[in-house]
């Protein structure tokens, strides 16, 4: 069927006009709000107490989400909401990494609050359109298609019979379906999810960015907690949002020249020092594979170990002579890092789309890590195609790779066999078995239906069954607060235990990666370095999804000087680069102490919605031990020199003449000891108690003693 036919099937169910407001210093002070059930669409004003205190993006969609739903509000609830936010600076073209945006909703894996940030050129978009953020609600009675018509200043819900559900199929279907030639692609953006989101609680997000010089769409991903199962779980099948064109200054900035000024700086830093630094232009993030190989951090066979010989398959050489080079491979206008890697002319081996060629975003290290590694699969090509179907099918690759590994140590075990699994042989390193799990997900079939309720759904599944010891799957299901850990081993590092452990949404690596910070180079080596390590970074990771920035351009390439600097783990001169760029955007006073101020604010909201939905204390902060230290006796092993050398010069064990299991016991009673101090000294530090419950002074203090707060917090003092 060609697209005017699948077009002529569209049913228009709502349609509403608005009057177009052009941003000032970022913003435009309107929300979008639509019922995708009852078929209300309106427009919303941004109170100015919301726009003080939540700034923006992550900001404003967990403020919208507090306000529509209850304490008990299911995920499947029509109440539950999808939020998409970018933020100020989000859109602006002149410095890198400045197209964010933020989607808020409540998780189908943890119960809780969930954000995931993604690139893509809908959060952009939807501001040029006119709106600070989207509002989504309800649950349609068949698919739909959510048209923000940027040009007209119309809204449109169709119902969409005939588009395809996979996300690479559609994307490419709805962009030319809305664009009115080739050369207009560019200004279509479209969101998506797939066929195994309506099969599992792990479905994600993908935001669309058109490649001018492939002429191709490519996609990001919000790929964390499982928003894409919430999106087709509203039968809600694409967004798509159409501007006229992006050039010029579209926030209307107060101060353009120094917005330009530093984003020539970073350009140069780009072009002189990346290739010595990190490569991002030549492999984006996959260039950290060696690195956390060398270093024992690449996860291996769900987590036991943090190197393989055979990881040399997956270095970075492997991926640049995969990827195509020469390519300006931003996911934003105007972004000059070009990490967006692309693998083109794939062709497909298994699955629905077999021998057909397609373009693979990617893999980034994440999902090298995940997919590869973590499961004892050494091999380009299987990353490649269980990358390419993660994507189109809707699947968070970080969350697939991690449960992935959990059942094939399941399985290895003895937990799971061929009977349980559907014939399947699920043993570390069998590729052919773990791409026919994704498609049995993706049809919604037997073990594959399993499979995507996430770890902590099948640790509670499998022992209700009975199949195998309950500590033992506690210990090596690698998920903290429902959420499956991101692709670090953490076991040497404390400091980043607590940067996943106790993240407010669960594990993952936006919040705070502190291993080199804290396992390599010794810069936090007390418990009080650490948690201000925990309180720093986690609060300035919040700040770029506040308004709409990307964390790479920080960190992964650094000015010649860095080094010289007082605390070259901030990277001052970028960290001064964004205080100059917002003033320069909003107007707004501002310093790096207010840009911790503001993420504070949003942060401690988090964990009070948290609380209110009966989570964020003490006991949700917990980590599996195997993020901890060895849980089987073939873990000690691997790295027994090391372990019993701890044992004697930390401990003052002497580890002769115990046994394997003995010396196990010993570790896990220090490391477990050490990570509650950890706790509590974070917990000090941010201004909790001893429960991790946000105090009411320190609330006051820092101006986010709201009534609703102190109400939900009054109960845990």
């Amino acid at each position: 069927m060609d697209i005017q036919a699948i077009k002529d099937r569209h049913k228009l169910l709502k349609e509403y006009s608005y009057d177009w407001v052009p941003l000032d210093k970022g913003y435009t002070d309107k929300i979008l709000y639509i019922n995708v059930g009852t078929k209300e669409i309106r427009e919303k004003d941004v109170p100015p107490l919301m726009k003080e205190k939540f700034i923006g993006g992550k900001g404003y969609g967990l403020r919208l989400l507090w306000d529509a739903t209850d304490p008990g509000t299911p995920w499947n609830d029509p109440k539950n909401e999808i939020i998409i936010s970018s933020g100020p600076i989000g859109g602006i073209t002149q410095y890198s990494g400045t197209g964010k945006s933020l989607v808020v909703s409540i998780s189908p894996q943890t119960d809780s609050v969930m954000d995931s940030n993604v690139g893509g050129f809908f959060g952009p978009f939807l501001k040029f359109a006119g709106y600070d953020a989207l509002e989504l609600q309800g649950k349609a009675e068949k698919d739909v298609i959510v048209y923000i018509d940027g040009i007209n200043h119309r809204i449109e819900i169709n119902e969409a019979p005939a588009e395809a559900v996979d996300s690479h199929v559609l994307a490419e279907q709805l962009t030319g379906m809305y664009a009115d030639d080739e050369k207009d692609k560019k200004n279509v953006a479209v969101v998506s999810s797939g066929s195994a989101a309506e099969n599992s609680l792990i479905g994600m997000l993908n935001f669309s960015f058109y490649d001018p010089k492939r002429k191709v769409v490519r996609m990001k991903q919000a790929g964390r907690g499982g928003i894409g199962t919430v999106f087709r779980d509203k039968k809600i099948k694409a967004l798509v949002c159409k501007v006229p064109g992006v050039k010029g200054n579209l926030n209307n900035v107060v101060d353009l020249k120094a917005i330009m000024e530093r984003g020539k700086r970073f350009n140069r830093e780009m072009r002189e020092l990346d290739h010595k630094q990190a490569r991002m232009k030549e492999v984006g993030t996959a260039h950290l594979i060696e690195i956390m190989n060398d270093h024992d951090l690449l996860p291996t066979n769900n987590y036991k170990f943090g190197s393989h010989p055979d990881a040399i398959k997956i270095h970075s050489d492997e991926w640049k002579r995969i990827f195509t080079q020469g390519i300006p491979d931003g996911c934003w206008i105007g972004c000059n890092m070009s990490c967006s890697k692309g693998a083109d002319d794939y062709v497909v081996r298994t699955g629905p789309y077999k021998g057909q060629k397609v373009i693979v975003d990617g893999p980034e290290y994440e999902s090298a890590g995940g997919l590869g590694s973590n499961c004892g699969i050494f091999s380009t090509d299987y990353i490649l195609e269980a990358n390419f179907y993660c994507d189109t099918y809707g699947i968070c690759t970080i969350t697939w790779g991690t449960l992935l590994a959990f059942i094939m140590e399941c399985y290895e075990n003895g937990i799971l066999n061929e009977e349980r699994t559907g014939g399947l042989k699920l043993n570390f390193g069998n590729a052919d078995s773990a791409m026919e799990l994704m498609h049995m997900l993706s049809r919604g079939e037997g073990f594959g239906k399993v499979a995507g309720m996430g770890v902590r759904k099948m640790k509670q599944m499998f022992m209700e069954k009975g199949w195998g010891d309950p500590a033992f799957l506690n210990d090596i299901g690698m998920e903290n607060k429902g959420l499956e850990y991101s692709e670090y081993i953490s076991k040497e590092s404390l400091a980043q235990q607590g940067g996943f452990a106790m993240t407010n949404k669960g594990p993952q690596h936006d919040e705070a990666w502190l291993i080199f910070m804290d396992m390599v180079n010794n810069q936090i080596p007390t418990f009080e370095d650490k948690a201000e390590a925990l309180h720093y970074f986690p609060m300035f990771r919040t700040w770029f999804g506040l308004v709409g920035l990307c964390k790479l351009p920080w960190n992964d390439v650094e000015p010649e000087n860095n080094a010289e600097t007082d605390e070259p783990a901030k990277v001052p001169e970028h960290v001064d680069n964004y205080v100059t760029i917002y003033k320069a955007v909003t107007g707004r006073e501002f310093d790096k102490q207010r840009m911790i101020e503001d993420s504070e604010r949003v942060y401690n909201f988090q964990r009070i919605f948290n609380l209110r939905r009966g989570y964020g204390t003490r006991e949700h902060d917990r980590q599996p031990y195997r993020a901890a230290g060895p849980v089987t006796v073939e873990e000690y092993e691997s790295r027994a020199e090391r372990y019993d050398k701890q044992m004697k010069e930390l401990i003052g064990v002497d580890p002769e003449a115990k046994s394997v299991e003995e010396k196990i016991a010993i570790t896990r009673k220090y490391r477990e000891k050490r990570y509650e101090d950890l706790v509590d000294a974070v917990y000090k530090r941010r201004g909790w108690n001893s429960n991790g419950v946000p105090k009411i002074e320190f609330l006051k203090k820092i101006g986010m003693d709201l009534p609703e707060l102190i109400e939900v917090v009054k109960n845990y003092q």
